[in-house]
C-alpha cells in the first residue's frame, strides 16, 4: 500500500529515547546497570524534540496535525505518557519531563480567576504540569523485558560463544588493544563493547582534554563495533525470539495505543513512552526496518523518536500505520517501509504480525524467561503452588478441628495478598487501562472514525 498524502491523522504512538546523560556501566552478560544522571544538554535535546513534535502534531496549520487535538492547554484526556524508571535511574523520567515542556510550553492561559476577581497565573510564566506515569521495572516488565530474563542471558552468552563473534573479536583485536589509554582501566574485550563506546562517547561530549587527545577515527570505529554488538544482543532471527524480548514486552503498549486511537469513543490521541535504546533495536528487527535499512541496525542517538502514526485513508477503509523515525538531532522524521510492505500498513496487518508474539502479562514473561523468583514471578509461583495444594486430599475432620478457622483465615489472607500483588504486576499501565486481547481490536470504518 503506497502512502496516501491526503489521509487523516487520527493519532500517534510515540516511542522516545532519553537525552544526554553522564556515563554508566552495564553488565555485558545481564545488562544490569548502575545509576546515572541526565545533563542540561540532555534536557535541552528533549525539549527541542518536544517543540518539534508540537509544531508537527499540535499545530492546526501543519499537514500532520492530529485531528481534534488540543493546540493550547494540555488536555489530559487526550494524552497518555509513561516513562521507564529503571536501569538508568531517573534519566528517562527526567528526559520525559523536558519533552513535555517542549510539547506543552508555559502559557499565560494557565491561570485561574478567584472569587475576589484576581487572576493567578501558574508559576514560571504559566508552567504546565503534565502527568507522567513512572514505570518501575520491579512492578512491570513492559519497558525492560530483558532484565532478569534467564533465557535472554542464555541468548547473550550463545552470541558471545558464536563463531561469528569470535571472528569479529579476532579481526578487531589489534584496534581494541590500542584503546586502553582512552578507557581509564576498562576492559577492551569485545564483550564489553557497549561500555567501551559509552565511556568514550560521554567523554568525547563532555571532556575537552579527552576529545582533543582521541584519534579522529576512533570513536566512529568504536561505535560501529558497538552497533553490531548491541543489535545482535537485542535482536533475533525469529520475530518472537528471545533476543527480541525488549520489544516483545513493549508491544502491548503499542497495541493498546492503537486501540485507544482507533476507538472513536476514546479521547486518547497521543501515546508517549520514554525508554532506553534497547527496545528500539528489537522493534527495528521485528518490523524489518533494520534489515531493509542496515544503517538503523544499531544504537539510536539521544532523543531519538519513533512515531507510529495511525491514519484514515482518504478513500475510506480501515486505518493504516505510517512508520516515522527521527534519529536524535536529525531535522525531521523520515518515513520507512516496514513489515516487508511498501508505504502505509493496514492496522490489521500490524496486529496480525505483532499480537501473537506480544508478551502481555507477567506470567507469560516468567514462563518465557524461565524465572520463578524475580519481578513478581515468586508471587506467581506461590499462587500456582497454592492452587495445586487445593486439589490435594483434604485434611481429616479431626485434623480440621484441631487446626480450626485460623488456618483458613491465614490461607485466605495469603491468597488475597498474592492476588492483589499480582494485580500490580501485569504488563501495562497499572490498572489505568485494561489489557486487550488481540481479538478485542475493533477496526471502525471511515464513517465511524
Amino acid at each position: 500500500m503506497s502512502q496516501d498524502t491526503n489521509s487523516q491523522l487520527l493519532g500517534v504512538v510515540l516511542i522516545v529515547r532519553h537525552g544526554d546523560r553522564q556515563g554508566f556501566y552495564q553488565n555485558p552478560q545481564t545488562y544490569t546497570a548502575t545509576a546515572t544522571q541526565i545533563t542540561p544538554l540532555g534536557n535541552q535535546q528533549e525539549f527541542m524534540l518536544g517543540s518539534y513534535l508540537r509544531s508537527l502534531y499540535l499545530n492546526q496549520s501543519s499537514p500532520s496535525y492530529i485531528t481534534g487535538m488540543s493546540t493550547g492547554m494540555f488536555n489530559q484526556s487526550q494524552v497518555y505518557i509513561q516513562a521507564d524508571l529503571g536501569g538508568e535511574d531517573g534519566v528517562i523520567y527526567d528526559s520525559c519531563v523536558s519533552l513535555t515542556q517542549g510539547l506543552w510550553p508555559a502559557t499565560l492561559s494557565n491561570n485561574i480567576t478567584l472569587a475576589n476577581g484576581s487572576t493567578i497565573t501558574a508559576p514560571l510564566g504559566g508552567y504546565q504540569y503534565v502527568p507522567i506515569e513512572s514505570v518501575d521495572p520491579n512492578l512491570s516488565v513492559s519497558l525492560e523485558g530483558f532484565t532478569s530474563c534467564n533465557t535472554f542471558n542464555t541468548h547473550t552468552t550463545a552470541f558471545y560463544n558464536s563463531s561469528t563473534f569470535q571472528e569479529i573479536a579476532a579481526q578487531s583485536a589489534s584496534f581494541l588493544d590500542s584503546l586502553p589509554p582512552y578507557l581509564d582501566g576498562r576492559s577492551v574485550q569485545l564483550q564489553n563493547m557497549w561500555n567501551i563506546y559509552d565511556f568514550m562517547n560521554v567523554n568525547d561530549i563532555h571532556n575537552a582534554t579527552f576529545s582533543q587527545a582521541l584519534p579522529s577515527t576512533y570513536l566512529a570505529q568504536v561505535q560501529t563495533l558497538a552497533n553490531w554488538h548491541e543489535y545482535n544482543v537485542f535482536s533475533d532471527q525469529a520475530i518472537g525470539g528471545i533476543g527480541n524480548i525488549a520489544g516483545l514486552t513493549l508491544l502491548p503498549t503499542i497495541l493498546n495505543g492503537f486501540a485507544d486511537i482507533a476507538n472513536s469513543t476514546n479521547p486518547v490521541k497521543l501515546s508517549i513512552t520514554a525508554i532506553a535504546y534497547k527496545p528500539f533495536l528489537s522493534l527495528f528487527n521485528m518490523t524489518g526496518v533494520a534489515s531493509a535499512n542496515p544503517s538503523l541496525a544499531g544504537i539510536v542517538d539521544y532523543a531519538a523518536a519513533v512515531a507510529l502514526e495511525l491514519r484514515q485513508p482518504s478513500g475510506g477503509g480501515e486505518p493504516v500505520i505510517r512508520f516515522n523515525f527521527k534519529n536524535g538531532s536529525d531535522a525531521t522524521f523520515v518515513t520507512y517501509n516496514f513489515l516487508n510492505r511498501t508505504g502505509d500498513v493496514p492496522l490489521s496487518a500490524f496486529i496480525d504480525a505483532m499480537a501473537p508474539v506480544a508478551v502481555n502479562t507477567t506470567a507469560a514473561w516468567c514462563s518465557i524467561c524461565a524465572n520463578t523468583q524475580d519481578r513478581g514471578c515468586a508471587a506467581l509461583a506461590l499462587a500456582t503452588a497454592q492452587g495445586e495444594a487445593d486439589v490435594r486430599p483434604k485434611i481429616s475432620p479431626a485434623g480440621a478441628g484441631v487446626l480450626g478457622a485460623g488456618l483458613t483465615l491465614a490461607v485466605v489472607l495469603m491468597m488475597g495478598i498474592t492476588l492483589a500483588f499480582l494485580g500490580l504486576l501485569t504488563i501495562g499501565n497499572f490498572g489505568r487501562r485494561r489489557l486487550r486481547h488481540p481479538s478485542a481490536f475493533k477496526l471502525n470504518d471511515v464513517a465511524s472514525i
